[in-house]
């Protein structure tokens, strides 16, 4: 075996990523090690590598959320995986276990958790250090590369619909049908709800069509807000913004029912426009919601082994990083990129 692995690494935040050389690593007590079959790129591995956000992750660092593979060794204690099960890497890479969030299985808030591909190394290389209580883990028949985006986009938008609260019957109207929005709208459709895609793109609606929507809605052509409304006879229950756009932000709050919730789980950068009018005088619920609990991750899984949910996925090997982001950048992917591992 050897001792190097291949990565991607951010050396320089907004420039290039460079494929480097690592040693393995071996991990310690209470860690595990992952030899990487897949890893799923996310719009969130293109901010971490800009330095976008306000707390920027230490460099050099590997990027990876969506990483899938098979645990290679495991540290002293570890008892809940063993070498041989096939686990992800997600995006909440752990957390403390004690704080007033974690006890209550909102882990995702909590003030110590480190995130996969930004406070650690993540899945762009052969190999991910993790922790074993908090990787996902994905059920037998799913395979590596359709596991990678739902342990990040299947799980985000998930949540996201179970805090719309939107009930059975009830409308979702899903903003952005790309990456997470084609994924969000068939979990929609499983979860019984009536689903309004909107997007500014028609590839994309067409495809949103295709994979459940009910009615579509192109935010360039008309006024989005009037059109859901007028689909939905008064708005949706839900709303669900997954584009990375305030045009999007405000135009959801527009979208949405009296007494409904509009959710976010987009992250443009800036403030959020809204008008504070309509939000009380029709009762409207906005809320972030961040990813997802381990007990949602599972939930997810659950979907996507079943068949109910596959997300449309582009194979390409770690060595087209760059072109991939340059490609995320510029909204041509259409769906889900995911890299794939090869050899032993």
């Amino acid at each position: 075996m050897t001792h190097k692995m291949n990565a991607a690494v951010v050396t320089t935040f907004a420039s290039p990523l460079v494929l480097q050389e690592w040693d393995i690593p071996t991990p310690g007590a209470g860690q595990i090690l992952v030899k990487t079959e897949a890893c799923g790129v996310c719009h969130t591995d293109l901010h971490a590598a800009r330095g976008d956000w306000p707390l920027k992750p230490t460099l050099p660092f590997i990027p990876g959320h969506e990483g899938i593979g098979l645990v290679a060794a495991v540290g002293a204690g570890v008892t809940i995986v063993k070498e041989g099960d096939r686990v992800g890497v997600p995006w909440l890479y752990s957390a403390c276990g004690h704080c007033e969030y974690c006890l209550s299985a909102w882990e995702t808030v909590c003030e110590k958790a480190e995130f996969g591909g930004y406070t650690k190394n993540g899945g762009f290389a052969e190999y991910i250090l993790a922790d074993p209580n908090y990787v996902a883990h994905i059920p037998a028949g799913l395979p590596a590369k359709d596991a990678a985006a739902i342990i990040c986009a299947g799980i985000t938008t998930y949540k996201g619909i179970k805090e719309s609260e939107a009930k059975p019957g009830q409308w979702i109207a899903i903003s952005g049908a790309g990456g997470l929005g084609h994924l969000a709208i068939q979990y929609a459709k499983t979860m019984g709800l009536q689903v309004c895609a909107v997007d500014i793109d028609d590839g994309k609606l067409v495809h949103a069509k295709r994979v459940g929507a009910d009615v579509v809605v192109n935010a360039k052509s008309s006024d989005p807000a009037a059109a859901v409304k007028e689909a939905t006879s008064g708005g949706a229950h839900g709303v669900l913004i997954t584009a990375p756009s305030l045009s999007a932000f405000k135009q959801g709050v527009g979208m949405t029912r009296k007494r409904g919730t509009c959710v976010l789980v987009g992250l443009p950068p800036g403030e959020f426009p809204v008008q504070l009018f309509d939000v009380v005088a029709n009762c409207i619920t906005i809320r972030g919601s961040f990813v997802g609990t381990r007990r949602d991750m599972a939930e997810a899984l659950a979907f996507a082994a079943a068949g109910k949910v596959k997300a449309d996925i582009e194979l390409q090997p770690l060595s087209s990083i760059n072109q991939v982001f340059d490609r995320l950048e510029h909204g041509e992917v259409a769906a889900r990129v995911i890299l794939e591992f090869g050899g032993n």
